[in-house]
C-alpha cells in the first residue's frame, strides 16, 4: 500500500504544471503518508505496551511464586536430608557395607574354592572330579565313571533275581544322591552369585531402596532352605535304601533258614 501511494504521488508531481499544483500535491503526499504510516505506529506501541505488560507479570507476582516454591523446595530437600535419609549417615552406612564386603568376600571364596580332592587311583580320580564339578550337564560321564569304579550291573547269569535287584537298588540310589550332590553345587554357586549381586547393590543403593533388597534376600534364603530340605530328603532317601537293603537281607536269610530247615527235615525222615 506504501508502494502504490508513493508512486501515485511521484507520478502527480511529474505532472503538475505550477507552482500551485505543486504544494497542493505536497500537502496531500503529508497527509497521506501520515495517514498511511499511523497503523505501524499503533501497532509497534501495541506490541512494546504487551511486552511490557508481560515483563511486568513476570517480575512481579510470577518471580514472587516461584521464589516461594524454590524455598519449599530447599526446605523438603533439607528435611529430606538431615531428617528422613542423612546423607551423612547413609555415606556411612555405604562405607560400612563396602568395608565389610571387602573384608569378608575374598577369603569366604577361598574356602567355598579349596580343594577337596582325595582320590590317587586314575579310575577313582576320574569319578571324584565329576563328582566336584558343580557341572548338571555331565550326568552320562558321571554314571560311566560309577560304574568304572564300583562294577558294571550284574547280568541275568551272574547272580540271583533278588541281589540283581539290591545292586541294581542300591547303584540307583548312589548315583541319584550324586547327581542331586552336583545339582546342589551348581546351585549354590547361583546363591553366591546372587549374594555378591545383593552385596554390591547396598553399598550403591539409593534412599528408601532398603526393604526391596531386603525381599530379595528374604527371598534367595527360601531358595537356598529349599535346596537343603532337598539335600535332607535325598538323604533320607539314602537311609530308606539301606534299610530296605538290609531288611532285605533278613528276609532272605530268613527264607534260606526255612529251606535249610526243610531240607534237613527232608533228610531225617526215615526211608
Amino acid at each position: 500500500m506504501n508502494a502504490v501511494f508513493f508512486l501515485l504521488f511521484s507520478w502527480g508531481l511529474v505532472r503538475a504544471s505550477t507552482r500551485r499544483q505543486v504544494l497542493a500535491l505536497a500537502l496531500v503526499g503529508i497527509t497521506g503518508a501520515a495517514v498511511v504510516a499511523q497503523p505501524s505506529i499503533t501497532y509497534a506501541q501495541g506490541m512494546i505496551g504487551a511486552i511490557e505488560s508481560v515483563l511486568s507479570l513476570i517480575n512481579g507476582s510470577i518471580h514472587t511464586g516461584l521464589n516461594g516454591i524454590n524455598s519449599v523446595r530447599s526446605a523438603m530437600s533439607s528435611l529430606y536430608q538431615t531428617v528422613a535419609w542423612p546423607t551423612e549417615l547413609i555415606n556411612q552406612a555405604r562405607a560400612q557395607v563396602t568395608g565389610i564386603t571387602n573384608q569378608f568376600r575374598n577369603p569366604m571364596s577361598s574356602i567355598f574354592n579349596v580343594s577337596l580332592t582325595s582320590a590317587t587311583l586314575p579310575q577313582t580320580q576320574s569319578l571324584e572330579s565329576v563328582m566336584r564339578n558343580q557341572q548338571i550337564s555331565d550326568f552320562n560321564t558321571l554314571t560311566t565313571n560309577y560304574h568304572s569304579v564300583f562294577g558294571a550291573p550284574l547280568s541275568a547269569t551272574a547272580a540271583s533275581p533278588p541281589d540283581q535287584v539290591m545292586v541294581d537298588m542300591d547303584d540307583a540310589l548312589a548315583k541319584d544322591n550324586l547327581k542331586t550332590l552336583k545339582e546342589m553345587d551348581d546351585a549354590g554357586q547361583t546363591m553366591l552369585s546372587i549374594a555378591d549381586q545383593i552385596e554390591d547393590t547396598a553399598s550403591t543403593a539409593a534412599p528408601g531402596s532398603a526393604p526391596f533388597l531386603t525381599a530379595t534376600a528374604v527371598a534367595t534364603s527360601i531358595q537356598n532352605q529349599a535346596l537343603t530340605q532337598k539335600m535332607i530328603a535325598a538323604e533320607l532317601r539314602q537311609e530308606a535304601g539301606q534299610l530296605a537293603h538290609s531288611n532285605a537281607l533278613r528276609k532272605r536269610g530268613a527264607t534260606y533258614t526255612n529251606q535249610f530247615g526243610g531240607s534237613i527235615q527232608q533228610m531225617l525222615q526215615p526211608r
